[in-house]
């Protein structure tokens, strides 16, 4: 494992990240406005879920918000793993970073389990306020433990 993180930070893209001016400066900040765009959509849907604003209607909300939630959610997918590379072996020794990458994982799975199952409009309200509690709990998780690993070194 240690020779395959220390070969993705000998790569190009991880020199190129390290050595230039504006790379990991236009990455991250990439990487932050997928943040705010997935995380903004995703908590008023989340509160939607939970009962809240139940005179808007929840379809055309749902709609719209995760089609920006996902927009928000291919940019971190496309810009983490960058950002990975350049400081891969002392990223994976830190265990915020494994507990960021186990919370994304739940809170894909919440996601994936309710849309592909029942989906917003055939599952029931427990079912929604369940999927929206949870999504509103590991999100904002995400967030908080990922600004973390940035400034806390083990």
């Amino acid at each position: 494992m240690e020779a395959l993180l220390l070969l993705l930070e000998q790569s190009s893209p991880a020199q190129w990240l390290r050595v230039s001016r504006w790379g990991y400066a236009s990455i991250n900040t990439l990487h932050v406005l997928g943040i705010t765009l997935l995380v903004g959509a995703i908590v008023p849907l989340d509160l939607r879920l939970l009962g809240w604003w139940r005179s808007i209607s929840l379809e055309p909300l749902a709609r719209l918000l995760q089609s920006a939630a996902s927009a928000g959610l291919l940019l971190v997918l496309a810009t983490g793993p960058l950002l990975f590379i350049g400081r891969a072996t002392e990223y994976a020794g830190q265990p915020l970073f494994l507990v960021k990458l186990g919370l994304i994982a739940l809170a894909i799975a919440n996601a994936l389990t309710l849309n592909l199952g029942p989906g917003l409009t055939g599952a029931s309200a427990l079912r929604l306020r369940i999927a929206g509690g949870i999504s509103l709990l590991l999100w904002p998780a995400i967030v908080v433990v990922g600004r973390f690993i940035g400034f806390v070194a083990d």
